[in-house]
């Protein structure tokens, strides 16, 4: 008799009546938090447009920055959104390609659908150990900076 390990035991995973029900409840939050990401993102790009056009108007009363306030905060503005966009793009694609392996018990929409969330997942992991990264190099730059400026 020959026994399976048990990851052999996983190659045909079946999704029962639960795990649809489960799965097409998931979708459908993924599907409004994607749709107030896209609004989000929309807010994001009118702020971005706003500033720019402020701090046009503004840059003649004040030129002690080289872009002006109103440019620079707009562009890292539309450079956030830009950002934020794929993974919302992302979560919005899981969702939609979910729903349909879920109507019409497709197993390739399914397997991308997880390959969505797993995009999704991955993009938000890079970003979170990017901006670690970013805040230990400032804690550690304003430390640097502090003692210096003690001497």
């Amino acid at each position: 008799m020959e026994t399976q390990s048990p990851f052999e035991q996983f190659d045909e995973l079946r999704i029962d009546s639960a795990a649809k029900t489960f799965l097409a409840e998931a979708a459908k939050w993924t599907t409004f938090l994607a749709i107030l990401g896209y609004i989000g993102i929309g807010f994001m790009v009118l702020a971005a447009i706003f500033m720019m056009t402020l701090g046009a108007s503004m840059s003649s009363y004040n030129s002690m920055m080289p872009l002006g306030g109103g440019m620079m905060f707009s562009l890292i503005y539309l450079a956030m959104a830009a950002l934020y966009f794929f993974p919302i793009n992302y979560l919005y694609k899981f969702a939609s390609n979910m729903k349909s392996a879920l109507r019409t018990n497709n197993q390739a929409e399914l397997t991308k659908a997880f390959e969505y969330l797993k995009s999704h997942y991955k993009f938000i992991g890079i970003l979170t150990i990017i901006l670690f990264a970013v805040y230990i190099l400032a804690v550690l730059g304003i430390m640097v900076t502090g003692f210096s400026n003690m001497r």
